[in-house]
């Protein structure tokens, strides 16, 4: 029970130093004058992403080889996967849920070209990372594709960064939570928000230590695979602040933030994070991985399709999302995966 309970205790400490982080790193993208386009697919992005990164790299750093691997592919693998379909089936729900606030429901008030942009980066730079699968375990392959996936995401923050979207609008402070480190100033100096940041990073690294040595000890007491218990856990207490956060910036009409913060997040996750599984772990997928892969690319291209041919987004499609997960869920459940 105690083992349960310091898990807990370790997702909370994560989600709250994720929280803290990312509206750290959002007051950086206020004060550098960025687009709302580059805090959320960016900023917030990495900012709500760094956990899902650090979970994989204790796992494999810490944890016993097999189990530690084991968990950090989980994670790594799990991540896109719970953004690609659970957390487009919250943001759907949030959209009809204030849908009578919305004088152009059904459609979304998203930046097609920054939702284009990003939904292509991950379906290419993701589906690169998986194919890696199939190259063989020699270090020289892997090492090159590693150093793609990471050149390419770099091209993206340029790319995201230059706004080449005449459309693209400054963030507002009317978009952001008060800076927590300085709650009543409107114009926090650049020191206390590098200090929030930090502080929050070292909060993250000591709940990600906590919860890959209890997630080892549970899957032993239970008899699950530590794969799958990291593959449901681990994304879904991480990618809680990209929920969160798309939930009130929807409320808010806000919906470039709120979709780009899940896409920028995918694209951080299918190049940089699977980037650190092709190099420190044989990244070797099992089927349970590859049906999760397989059903991202549905949903996500579902989105995508939707965007490309009609130029615009409604909650229906990330709806189906839902669907997807609960199905994988379920094929758990009956021990079929």
């Amino acid at each position: 029970m105690i083992n349960w309970i310091l898990l807990v205790v370790a997702l909370g400490i994560i989600l709250l130093g994720a929280t803290v982080f990312t509206n750290g790193l959002e007051w950086f993208g206020k004060k550098m004058n960025l687009s709302d386009g580059a805090v959320g697919s960016i900023f917030a992005a990495v900012g709500t992403a760094l956990p899902e990164t650090l979970v994989p790299i204790i796992a494999i750093l810490f944890g016993t080889k097999e189990a530690g691997h084991m968990i950090g592919v989980g994670a790594i693998i799990g991540a896109p996967f719970m953004l690609g379909t659970l957390a487009f089936f919250i943001s759907g729900l949030a959209v009809i849920w204030n849908r009578k606030k919305r004088n152009d429901y059904p459609v979304m008030r998203v930046d097609t070209v920054v939702m284009r942009r990003d939904m292509e980066y991950f379906l290419v730079l993701y589906g690169l990372a998986i194919a890696t699968t199939f190259m063989g375990s020699h270090p020289v392959i892997k090492t090159f594709m590693a150093l793609l996936l990471v050149f390419s995401y770099g091209v993206y923050v340029l790319k995201t960064l230059r706004c080449e979207n005449d459309t693209c609008r400054v963030v507002e402070e009317s978009d952001l939570d008060p800076c927590y480190f300085a709650p009543k100033s409107h114009d926090p100096h650049i020191s206390i928000i590098a200090f929030q940041v930090i502080s929050s990073l070292l909060l993250i690294v000591w709940g990600s230590y906590i919860f890959v040595e209890k997630v080892q000890i549970i899957s032993v007491l239970m008899g699950i695979s530590p794969f799958i218990l990291a593959m449901i856990i681990a994304p879904i207490a991480t990618e809680l602040p990209e929920k969160f956060n798309s939930v009130i910036w929807i409320n808010k009409g806000k919906d470039t933030l709120a979709i780009g913060n899940v896409t920028g997040a995918m694209v951080f996750q299918g190049s940089m994070i699977t980037a650190i599984g092709i190099l420190m772990t044989d990244w070797q997928l099992n089927t349970a991985a590859y049906l999760t892969v397989a059903l991202t690319f549905a949903s996500v291209g579902l989105a995508y399709l939707q965007i490309l041919w009609k130029k615009h987004l409604t909650p229906g499609t990330l709806l189906v999302g839902g669907a997807f997960y609960f199905m994988f869920l379920v094929l758990i459940f009956l021990g079929k995966i």
